[in-house]
């Protein structure tokens, strides 16, 4: 199991993120851009959903608004229960670092940090004693099949191994949410499978919901439910019908990949 947060608070009930009528309108001058476009969306506690949409649709707002790095201009956003619609620049810090876990797709990893100080960087602002978040660290890689990586300093692990050591940092609070963005965009077929298939045991067996954004289709078919985002609105949602199974196709992978780097 993860390590359990002090401040973790999780409610059981109600779903994990709800949207209500969310718009966000920028302006350039005296243009103005509706990003979205009175977007309402509920998700449970330990669904898989992958958000899709072109360059533009609204995507990218819409992850932002999610992992509270921005607010709304107008509509309500609660996550875990919470009305963070019209927090403060702080409160959305303190919420974003006990309630949102961010994985990205460049790894974001300290380049003189090892993979065991990487995975710590959020106790650090939650005050944590340096005994406890050693322990914390070791057992969320671990659990990531990196307990013999706990030294090794970025460089010295493949593309996968750096994926899951920024997973494994996203975990460490104990999140309502995973907030994917593009995690295997810098990724080889082989990696992206072992990175999906890490995703996808975390959300089976941890129950941990995961919200990924990704431009292509195939990734897209590994999560339970594909929405799509146009123009800012929600062009459709529906549930994966033929999930992809990331487990059975990487053991499937020829052993001679399995070595590569």
């Amino acid at each position: 199991m993860l390590p359990a947060s002090p401040r973790n608070g999780h409610r059981s009930d109600g779903p994990v993120i709800l949207l209500e009528h969310i718009h966000k309108t920028y302006h350039a001058g005296e243009v103005e851009v509706h990003a979205l476009r009175g977007v309402s969306l509920e998700v449970e506690a330990g669904d898989f959903v992958a958000i899709m949409g072109a360059s533009g649709s609204g995507k990218s707002t819409l992850m932002n608004l999610l992992g509270c790095l921005d607010h709304p201009t107008k509509g309500t956003y609660r996550l875990n229960g919470l009305d963070v619609s019209g927090l403060t620049k702080d409160e959305r810090a303190d919420i974003r670092n006990r309630y949102v876990g961010f994985v990205f797709q460049g790894f974001n990893l300290l380049p003189r940090t090892s993979a065991l100080e990487n995975v710590e960087v959020p106790l650090l602002y939650s005050g944590v004693p340096r005994k406890e978040r050693d322990r914390r660290a070791s057992e969320v890689l671990a659990m990531l099949g990196l307990g013999d990586r706990l030294l090794s300093m970025p460089n010295q692990l493949s593309g996968g191994q750096q994926q899951r050591v920024a997973i494994a940092r996203s975990l460490i609070n104990r999140p309502a949410i995973v907030l994917a963005d593009e995690p295997t965009g810098n990724l080889d077929s082989r990696t992206s499978i072992e990175v999906m298939e890490v995703f996808q045991r975390l959300n089976d067996e941890q129950r941990i919901t995961m919200l990924l954004v990704t431009h292509e289709q195939d990734i897209a078919h590994y999560a339970k439910r594909i929405i799509v985002i146009k123009d800012g609105r929600i062009q459709s949602d529906s549930p994966m019908t033929a999930r992809r199974d990331a487990r059975k196709e990487f053991a499937s992978l020829p052993p001679e990949l399995e070595d590569e780097e």
